[in-house]
C-alpha cells in the first residue's frame, strides 16, 4: 500500500483484499467529507462508476446509522431496513446480507467499512470482530496518509482541522496564543497489529496490574493524584478492576492487535457509544475512561509517573482540573488554560487567576475539536477559544496581546502610588497568595500585605500529609518574604471539592454543605492543632494573624479561638517565643453569622467576607456547578444588602473587615464594594493593577450616593446600573 501505484488503484486493491478474505461479493469505503456527508471511495462489486459520485447526507442510509451508532452493523436483509435508502447507481439491487463498521479516529467517526452478499445471512461475531480490526488499521492508514495524499485528503474529516471557534465562559482574564497541549494526553500509539499474541497480552496483563496497583494506592495515601476528590479516586478504583473493561482490553488483543492498539480501540468504542450520551452520569463515566486509558497506555509505555514536559507557548486543553493538577505544570511555559467544564469559581479557576493564566472554561466538544500541537488562541476576554486560527485572526489577536501589554505596563507604573480615592479615602490592597512561590511577586504587585494566604494548597500538592516541620518551614519562608507587611493565613480549607487522598473521607451527598473547613478542623482537633502549632512556630516572636474559614456560629470560633491559646500557651511552656501580637479573625461566608454579628464581632479581632461562598450559599447555587452558577449576581439587591449589613455592623464595633472573595479584584464590583464602605480588599495579584487604577479615579463619597438607591431595588440585578454611574463619574473599571 506504501508503493507508488496512484492513490484510487491502492484503493481498489485494498477493498478487493477485504472482500477476498471476508468471501464477501462486495465491499466499499465511505469517508466523512467535511461537508458532513459520506462519499463512496472506492468498491469492489458495486457499479464503479458510483465511486465519488455516491454520496450520503448525514445520517442517511445504513451508513448514515452506523455513523450515528459509531458501532457496526449486521443485517441478512438490509433492504427491508427501515434506514436503507437505494441509489441506482451502484447497482446493489441484488445483495440482502450487510455489515458495516465505523472506522473510528479518536473517538470520531471518519468513515465505514461494508461487506456485502446476496444470499441472507447473520455474519459470525468473529467476521464482525475481524471488520473491525482491519477498519481500525484502514483508519490509521488514511489519517497516515499511506492510502490518499494529503491533496486527495484535503475535504475529508480524518482528524479537525478547519478553523473553529468556540464560546465558553472567562474564568480568568487575559489573552495567548500557542499550541494545544493535551492535559493527560495519550502514548502515541505505534503498530497496530502483534507479531506475538501471548506477548502482547502478557504486556497487557502486567500494565492493568500496575495501574491498579496505582490507583489502590492512590485510595490507600500513599500517591495522591492532585487535586482529585475521594469520589473520583474511587470511581478510578471501580473502573479500574472492571471486568467488562479489562475483558474489552484482553479480547482486543487477544484477536491480534499490540495492546496500545487495543487501548485505542477499546477507547474509541466508548466515546463513539457514550460520546452523545445525554445523560450526565454516563458522560461522566467517559471521563473518567478517558483518563484510564491515558495512564494505561504510559504504563505500557514504561512512562506511567513521569511529568510532562511542555513546549514553548503551551495552551493546556482538559475537560477539567483539579486545584492542583494547574501546578505540575512548567509556569514559565504555560501561556493559557482551556476547559470543557468547571466554572469561574472553582478551584482550577482560581489557581489560573493566581498564577496569571488565561483561562476559557465550559467549551462543549473541545476536546474531540482539537489535536496535539494545533494552533490556539486563548480570549480570556471574549470567553472565547480558537481552534487552529486563520492568519487575520492571530494578527488581529497579536495586536490585542499587545495593547494589554501596554495596559499592564500601565498598571505596573501605578505599584507605588499610594491606593486613595479622588476624595481622599485611603483603601488598603492586598494580595491573595496559596504557595511559597506567589510570594516572589509581592513587591512587583504593590500589594501592602497578604490578605489571604491559602494554607490548604501545600497539603493538595503533597503526597502524604505534610509534617510539622515542613508547615513551620513554609510559613516561615511566608512571613520572611513578606516583611514588614501583614500576613493572614487561613487555617485549612479542606472538604467539598478540596478532599484529600490521604485523610479519610466520608461521601456526602452535598460535600459544599458537608463535613469541610472548621467544622473538620474541631472534629479532628489533632490536624488543626498541628497546624497552629508550626503556625506559632514559625512568628518567631512577629505577629500571628490567624483566620478560620467557614464559621457557621460563634461557638465554633470560641472553640477554635481557644486552641490558638493553648498552642501559646504551650509554646510559652517550653521557653519558645510567642507572637508579638496576635489577632484572630473569623470569615464570613455562612449567612448565619450576618445575622450573629453582635455576638461574633466582640470576639474577633478582624473579619473577612468570603464572597464566594457567602453568595452561593445565599443564592443556594452552586458555584462550583456550570448550570447554577451563574443563576444569581453579586451586584444585586440582595447580595449588596448583606454585604452592607456586614459593613456596618464592623464599623459600629470598630473591628477591621475586609473582602477576600473573586469580587475584590474585580474593577466594577470593587467600585460596588468602595461604595458600601469597605476599604480593605483581598486580590488575586493580577487585579490589584486594575483596582488601583480605579480607586484613584474614584470619588467614594458620589459612588455611595449613587449606589444607596439601588439597595431598594426591586430588579434582580442592578450590574447595568452600577455600570451606569461608574461612568458618569467616569471611573476607570
Amino acid at each position: 500500500m506504501a508503493g507508488g501505484e496512484p492513490a484510487q488503484a491502492k484503493l481498489a486493491a485494498v477493498v478487493r483484499t477485504i472482500a477476498v478474505s471476508m468471501v464477501a461479493e462486495v465491499c466499499s469505503i465511505y469517508l466523512l467529507r467535511a461537508t458532513g456527508e459520506m462519499e463512496l471511495f472506492a468498491t469492489e462489486g458495486l457499479d464503479p462508476g458510483a465511486v465519488h459520485v455516491t454520496q450520503l447526507k448525514p445520517g442517511e442510509g445504513l451508513v448514515g446509522e452506523i455513523m450515528r451508532l459509531g458501532g457496526p452493523l449486521n443485517l441478512s436483509d438490509a433492504p427491508r431496513h427501515p434506514s436503507f435508502s437505494y441509489r441506482p447507481e451502484t447497482g446493489e439491487d441484488p445483495f440482502h446480507a450487510f455489515m458495516g463498521v465505523p472506522l473510528l479516529r479518536g473517538g470520531r467517526v471518519v468513515g465505514v467499512l461494508v461487506v456485502q452478499n446476496r444470499t441472507s445471512r447473520i455474519y459470525a461475531e468473529d467476521d464482525v470482530e475481524d471488520l473491525q480490526i482491519i477498519a481500525m488499521v484502514l483508519a490509521e492508514m488514511v489519517a497516515g496518509g499511506n492510502l490518499l495524499s494529503r491533496e486527495e485528503l484535503k475535504d475529508v474529516e480524518i482528524a479537525p482541522r478547519r478553523p473553529e471557534r468556540l464560546k465558553g465562559a472567562k474564568f480568568a482574564e487575559g489573552l495567548a496564543f500557542g499550541v494545544a497541549v493535551l492535559h493527560e494526553t495519550p502514548v502515541a500509539v505505534g503498530g497496530l497489529l502483534a507479531d506475538d499474541s501471548n506477548a502482547e497480552e502478557a504486556r497487557l496483563a502486567t500494565a492493568i496490574s500496575d495501574l491498579q496497583t496505582q490507583i489502590d494506592a492512590m485510595l490507600d495515601g500513599h500517591e495522591g493524584i492532585l487535586g482529585a476528590s475521594y469520589d473520583v479516586l474511587e470511581t478510578y478504583k471501580m473502573l479500574a478492576h472492571s471486568r467488562s473493561w479489562n475483558h474489552a482490553l484482553q479480547d482486543a488483543v487477544h484477536s491480534g492487535l499490540t495492546a496500545e492498539a487495543a487501548v485505542e480501540r477499546v477507547r474509541s468504542e466508548h466515546r463513539a457509544g457514550i460520546g452523545q450520551a445525554r445523560d450526565p452520569y454516563l458522560r461522566e463515566r467517559l471521563h473518567d475512561l478517558e483518563d484510564l486509558n491515558d495512564r494505561l497506555l504510559r504504563h505500557l509505555s514504561g512512562d506511567g509517573a513521569t511529568a510532562r514536559v511542555l513546549p514553548e507557548n503551551a495552551i493546556l486543553i482538559a475537560r477539567s482540573l483539579g486545584p492542583a493538577d494547574l501546578l505540575e505544570y512548567d509556569r514559565t511555559k504555560l501561556r493559557g488554560l482551556l476547559l470543557e467544564e468547571g466554572s469561574s469559581a472553582s478551584h482550577a479557576a482560581i489557581v489560573a487567576r493566581a498564577l496569571d493564566i488565561p483561562c476559557v472554561g465550559r467549551l462543549a466538544g473541545l476536546r474531540d475539536r482539537v489535536s496535539e500541537g494545533d494552533p490556539v488562541i486563548v480570549d480570556a476576554e471574549g470567553g472565547e477559544a480558537y481552534l487552529r486560527p486563520r492568519p487575520d485572526v492571530i494578527k488581529a489577536i497579536t495586536t490585542r496581546m499587545g495593547l494589554r501589554a501596554a495596559r499592564q505596563a500601565g498598571f505596573a507604573r501605578l505599584r507605588d502610588t499610594p491606593a486613595f480615592t479622588s476624595d481622599g479615602a485611603k483603601i488598603t490592597l492586598f494580595m491573595n497568595a496559596g504557595l511559597a512561590v506567589d510570594m516572589d511577586i509581592l513587591p512587583e504587585t504593590g500589594a501592602e500585605g497578604i490578605g489571604l494566604f491559602r494554607t490548604e494548597f501545600q497539603f493538595m500538592v503533597s503526597e502524604d500529609l505534610p509534617r510539622l516541620s515542613a508547615q513551620t518551614a513554609l510559613y516561615a519562608k511566608v512571613l520572611d518574604a513578606a516583611g514588614e507587611r501583614p500576613v493572614t493565613f487561613r487555617t485549612l480549607d479542606l472538604g467539598g471539592d478540596k478532599v484529600l487522598p490521604y485523610l479519610e473521607a466520608e461521601r456526602e451527598d452535598n460535600p459544599a454543605l458537608g463535613w469541610r473547613a472548621l467544622r473538620m478542623g474541631l472534629d479532628r482537633p489533632a490536624l488543626l492543632r498541628m497546624q497552629l502549632r508550626a503556625l506559632v512556630a514559625a512568628t518567631n516572636g512577629r505577629v500571628l494573624r490567624v483566620m478560620f474559614p467557614l464559621v457557621a456560629n460563634v461557638d465554633e470560633f470560641r472553640a477554635a479561638r481557644a486552641l490558638v491559646d493553648r498552642e501559646i500557651a504551650w509554646a510559652i511552656r517550653r521557653g519558645r517565643p510567642a507572637p508579638s501580637r496576635l489577632e484572630v479573625g473569623a470569615m464570613i461566608e455562612a449567612p448565619s453569622l450576618v445575622w450573629h454579628l453582635d455576638a461574633l464581632l466582640p470576639i474577633a479581632d478582624f473579619v473577612s467576607v468570603g464572597t464566594n461562598d457567602l453568595m452561593q450559599y445565599m443564592f443556594a447555587a452552586d458555584r462550583g456547578n456550570p448550570r447554577v452558577s451563574d443563576r444569581y449576581d453579586v451586584l444585586s439587591p440582595p447580595a449588596l444588602r448583606a454585604l452592607s449589613t456586614i459593613r456596618d455592623a464592623c464599623l459600629d464595633s470598630g473591628t477591621p473587615v475586609s473582602v477576600c472573595g473573586e469580587i475584590a479584584g474585580r474593577p466594577l464590583e470593587a467600585f460596588a464594594l468602595l461604595a458600601l464602605g469597605f476599604d480593605r480588599l483581598s486580590m488575586p495579584p493580577t487585579g490589584i493593577g486594575p483596582v488601583k487604577q480605579m480607586v484613584l479615579s474614584c470619588d467614594r463619597e458620589a459612588a455611595w450616593r449613587g449606589v444607596e438607591p439601588l439597595l431598594k431595588s426591586t430588579s434582580g440585578s442592578v450590574r447595568a446600573d452600577v455600570e451606569a454611574l461608574a461612568r458618569k463619574l467616569m471611573v476607570n473599571v
